[in-house]
């Protein structure tokens, strides 16, 4: 799946199946369900779950909570736009 594509499933109720529960979280948090981002990833252990959480509270306005999971995730808050970081991520979690 390309990123074009996955945007395009935001004219759907459910994001697209078999997704990682990172690509779900970034859906969500595409389609501006911010709480449900976050309920998907607040508990999952790895980095990259860690560096969405990150994104979700930075794209949230809470930069010392983002800060803190940036820290979780082994990196920095990026000098990117919310949108750049977004597409990022994305790209990422659904390249597999």
């Amino acid at each position: 799946m390309d990123l074009q594509t996955f945007r395009d499933s935001f004219s759907n109720t459910q994001p697209p199946a078999g997704l990682s529960n990172q690509a779900k979280a970034l859906w969500h948090a595409g389609k501006g369900d911010w709480d449900r981002a976050h309920q998907i990833v607040q508990d999952l252990p790895d980095k990259f779950s860690s560096q969405v959480h990150a994104f979700l509270h930075r794209q949230e306005g809470d930069v010392s909570n983002a800060n803190y999971w940036y820290d979780q995730a082994g990196s920095k808050m990026p000098l990117l736009s919310l949108e750049q970081e977004w597409e990022q991520l994305t790209e990422r979690a659904i390249s597999g």
